[in-house]
């Protein structure tokens, strides 16, 4: 996909997570849902957390600024990368994240300035994607080395995925 498609995309997503703080109760913001999981809040606070960690790892790709790797992209990386969407099964953050962004129960401006500050971020380093050198790579916890393109790609694949969780919260508590 190119990487005009691919930020639309991304600001599709980055559009329906602003959507969806409006139609979110100011009550149910921070709630945990019964049986337990993430609350609205601690979603806003990794997907918004993990998407400028992420435009990092792909800044630092397109100044050409990463240690030398002949390391690429594993099994698991190549697949999500391939199908463009995460397995639907349930998978859990590595320990490696979890203990470096914690998902916390942020309020809904925190979630607000948090999106502006994503797309701040997508403004800044889209335009430099299409000049990044293809071998300069970073580290994903779990996906391997990812050049510039598949950082940005893994961007909107994880924003997709997380909107879905919010639909799973939804549910939920709508249930109780």
């Amino acid at each position: 996909m190119s990487t005009v498609k691919e930020r639309r995309y991304i600001n599709a997503a980055l559009d329906s997570y602003r959507e969806k703080l409006d139609t979110i109760p100011d009550d149910q913001f921070a709630e945990t849902p019964p049986g337990g999981g993430w609350s609205y809040a601690e979603v806003y606070s990794h997907i918004l957390q993990a998407t400028l960690g992420s435009s990092i790892a792909l800044e630092r790709c397109t100044h050409g600024s990463c240690p030398p790797t002949k390391a690429g992209v594993t099994w698991e990386g190549r697949l999500l990368l391939l199908m463009g969407m995460f397995p639907p099964v349930k998978v859990k953050i590595p320990d490696a994240v979890s203990d470096k962004m914690v998902a916390a129960k942020i309020s809904k401006e925190d979630a607000k300035n948090l999106i502006i500050k994503c797309r701040k971020r997508m403004d800044t380093t889209a335009p430099l994607i299409d000049g990044a050198p293809a071998a300069s790579r970073y580290k994903h916890p779990r996906l391997g080395m990812l050049n510039a393109r598949q950082w940005f790609r893994f961007i909107r694949i994880h924003l997709e995925h997380h909107l879905k969780q919010l639909e799973r919260i939804k549910n939920k508590l709508s249930q109780a």
